[in-house]
Order: C-alpha cells, then structure tokens, then sequence
C-alpha cells in the first residue's frame, strides 16, 4: 500500500543515513590519522579506530531515529535549507547530550574529540547532499511523471475535485491519476472498464458525497478485480479482501486488499527474484547457446519468440521464449480451436501440430522458458506467480473474479506447474489454484513451489 511503502522508502532512508554516519566517523578517522600529524604536528598519535566503536554504536543507529523526530524526513518538497540545517542541529544537539551523559555517567572516554568534531562536518554534509539529491528526484518526477503509480479516483464530481487539488505534492510524485469516475453520475461497469483499461493499481475513493450503498458497489468490483480500494467512508463487509487502515495525504484511509500487502517481504521477493534471475541466466548460458543452435538447425526463421502477454494489473508487456513452433504458428491457432483442451479463454492442445520436433523437446524440458528470466531481470515478472497469458485471451475472461490472478506479477513458475499442469483442463480449476497462492502468499510458499519446481522439470510435466 502506498502508507507502507512511503515506511519502507522512510526505513530505506534511515538505513542509507545510518551508513552514511559510520562512514563518516571511519573516514574522518581516517584524515585525522593520515593527514593530522602534517596540519598540526603538535598533536599526538590517535588511538586506533576500535576505540571508537562505542561511539560508532550510539551514533550509527541512533542519529537517524532523532532525524525522524524532529522531522527531518517529513515534507521534503516544501523544507527550505534553513529548516534542514535548524532539523539537523537539533538531532546534532540530542546526540550530543546522550554522548555527554555516557561520558559522565558510564565514564567512556571519546579517544580524539577532533575525529569527532570532524565526523560531525562530514556527516551533516553527506545527510544535507543525501536530501538535497532526493529533492531533485522528487522534482524530476514531478515534472517528468516516471516513475508513477497509477491510479483512479473515484466519487461525486466535487469530492474528486477537492481531492486533486489538496493532495501534496510529496504524494503527487507517487501517483498517476488514469482516470477519474463519478459514480454517482456513471455506473460501476465505467469503473470496471477503467481498470481494464489503465491496468491501475488501486482505486481511490473520494466518496464525501456518495451513498455508502454505491460504494460498497464499487468497492466489490475491485474486490473481484483483486484491485486495492482506498475510501475514507466506513467499513463494508467483503468476502476476500481484508480491511486495513492507511494514511493518505493526512487522511485516515479504510483500504480493501484482496493481495499480499507492500512489505520487507514482498522487498525481499524482488530483490531475490532479480539476483536469483540474474545468476539463472549466467548458469544457464550454455544451455540456451544449445537450444539456438538446436532452433536454427530444426525450423527456419528466429530463435526467439515473443509474445504479448499480460502482466500485473493486466499491464501488458512483451515476453520471451525460445521458438518452439514453426513460423506462422498463430495464424494457424483459428483452424486448429476445435481441437482446444482447456475450458475457458485458455487454448492449449497437447500434440499441437505446430510444435516442430526440436522444440517439443525444449518445451518439455522447460528450456523453452528460460528467455523468461530476462522479463523477471526487468521486472515485468517474478520466479514464482501466476503463469502470464497471451492479452487476446484475458480480454475473453468472462467471469471477473477470475482477472485477480493479474493482481500479483505472473511467474516463471505457479502452483498449477507443479501439481502436474498437464492434468488440469478446467480453467477455473487454473485460476483456483493461482487464488490459493495469492491468497496465501509467503516467502516459503514460494521457496516451496521452486523446491516442487525441480522434480516436475526433471519428470518432463513442461508444456507440450
């Protein structure tokens, strides 16, 4: 949620302080011990930089925690230097006591006070540098709009006005507004047909002056759309999504979430997926210089194929497999959909005609999907998740609970490949299983699912 990633981002930014600071201190030990003896050859040999790790440990943790206090991560866009170096000096001032105080009371000893002196110039210098950076790219956000979260707000034509215009700019350069919804004017389908349309994030409700029974309507369509809904109006009851509170530009915010909620978590998921990516692909190498040439020697025409699929939020983008059909393989899909065996907008034959030799084998090794580590590299996909399906075909979902699956990033690997993909036909049997990991998404849930991953690979359960 966007309360709880401006936390992590505010965490992020205390941790980056906090090594700063140790920095700092290391380093202005290092010019005092280097450097000291030829500006001021009086003064004596400085005690080595263990001596300092009292200090180090108040310091490094601390200073950041008294940052926040006075204030001095809060309303960046607005804070004048002035205000930054005043916020600054009082945390310097705080520190400073509680340093004193275990000095007279705890009888530690500072080895060199001008090591201190000088980590405490260095350090406000690298704190003011760190904020003005993350200044400009504030601005430049605001100004280019890279970086946004799309979203829709939805309410009476005032409310959503009102909205607009008082929102800070702090949260401004977070948000992309990709639609605006009356829905005391339009109906939920207008609501709906948005989210199809902007593969939006959320749904903010500014819904001061709208009947509780129209948003509880409209909330139940992001319910089964697997959307996040955002109101400041009471709770509803829902049967998926879990209520929980937020703030949004000073607004206590009721938020429906049918999807894992931003976290050190789900953090920790894309990092691991984008190294785990990473070092799959440098060990994959030699395998994927195999199946080129295996391509180019079995079918005429490109080792790779690519295809638009859809990505979170429906969000399409293009992913990569190496090329296991003959050319012209989906202009041939219409001839062949009397032979479909999946139920549902899914089209999926078993002894497909258009696979060439070579490439039935890649498919059921799974090779064919190795290209896929790239779009996880991207971030377009995650090492685990809802398979991805082609755009033409989540545009003929017919049932609207079925499109939550699009509420997470697809995956190399899901619950359906590893419970023997090939046995299930029904496509809500598919999407039944994709809920039930959304549902209860972990982090060992996922290292499960690439433990099963292994031995399903290894039997051949790949795609035929």
């Amino acid at each position: 949620m966007l309360g709880r990633r401006q936390e992590i981002n505010l965490q992020l930014t205390e941790l980056l302080d906090s090594a700063l600071l140790a920095f700092c201190l290391w380093f202005a030990h290092f010019l005092r011990s280097v450097f000291g003896p030829y500006v001021w050859p009086e003064l004596v040999a400085i005690p080595p930089l263990d001596e300092f790790y009292w200090v180090m440990s108040v310091v490094v943790p601390f200073t950041p925690l008294v940052l926040e206090y006075r204030g001095f991560y809060s309303h960046l866009y607005h804070k004048t230097p002035a205000k930054s170096l005043r916020q600054l000096a009082e945390a310097l001032m705080i520190m400073g006591t509680l340093i004193g105080a275990l000095m007279i009371f705890l009888k530690w000893d500072v080895p060199s006070r001008a090591v201190v002196l000088l980590a405490i110039a260095l350090s406000s210098a690298a704190l003011l540098l760190r904020e003005g950076w993350q200044k400009e790219q504030l601005r430049r956000r605001l100004a280019t709009g890279r970086g946004r979260e799309r979203v829709i707000i939805a309410g009476a034509a005032q409310d959503l006005d009102t909205f607009a215009r008082q929102m800070p700019p702090e949260q401004r350069a977070s948000l992309d507004i990709a639609a605006s919804i009356d829905i005391t004017q339009q109906p939920v389908a207008d609501l709906v047909a948005a989210m199809h349309d902007t593969a939006a994030a959320r749904v903010i409700f500014a819904a001061q002056h709208v009947h509780f029974g129209k948003i509880e309507e409209a909330v139940q369509a992001c319910e089964t759309e697997g959307v996040e809904a955002w109101i400041t109006a009471d709770f509803f009851q829902t049967a998926i999504a879990r209520p929980t509170f937020d703030m949004l530009g000073g607004r206590l915010m009721l938020v429906f979430h049918s999807t894992p909620q931003a976290s050190w978590a789900l953090l920790f998921k894309d990092m691991l997926d984008r190294l785990g990516a990473l070092l799959l692909l440098v060990l994959a190498l030699p395998i994927g210089l195999v199946a080129a040439l295996g391509i180019r020697l079995s079918s005429p025409g490109p080792v790779f194929f690519r295809q638009e699929r859809a990505g979170r939020h429906g969000q399409p983008f293009l992913m990569w497999k190496f090329r296991s059909m003959h050319q012209g393989a989906e202009a041939r899909r219409a001839e062949l959909e009397g032979l479909n065996e999946m139920t549902g907008p899914v089209f999926k034959i078993k002894d497909d005609p258009r696979i060439f030799a070579f490439g039935r084998w890649l498919r059921k090794t799974s090779i064919d999907e190795l290209p896929q580590l790239l779009n996880v590299l991207r971030g377009e996909m995650s090492l685990v998740g809802p398979r991805p399906l082609p755009v033409y075909e989540i545009e003929r979902i017919e049932k609207h609970a079925q499109r939550r699956r699009l509420s997470v990033k697809p995956g190399l690997t899901c619950l359906w490949q590893v419970t023997g993909r090939n046995g299930i036909t029904n496509f809500e049997e598919w999407v039944a299983l994709d809920l039930k990991y959304i549902d209860n998404w972990s982090l060992w849930l996922d290292a499960k699912i690439l433990l099963q991953t292994i031995p399903a690979v290894l039997r051949g359960l790949g795609a035929s």
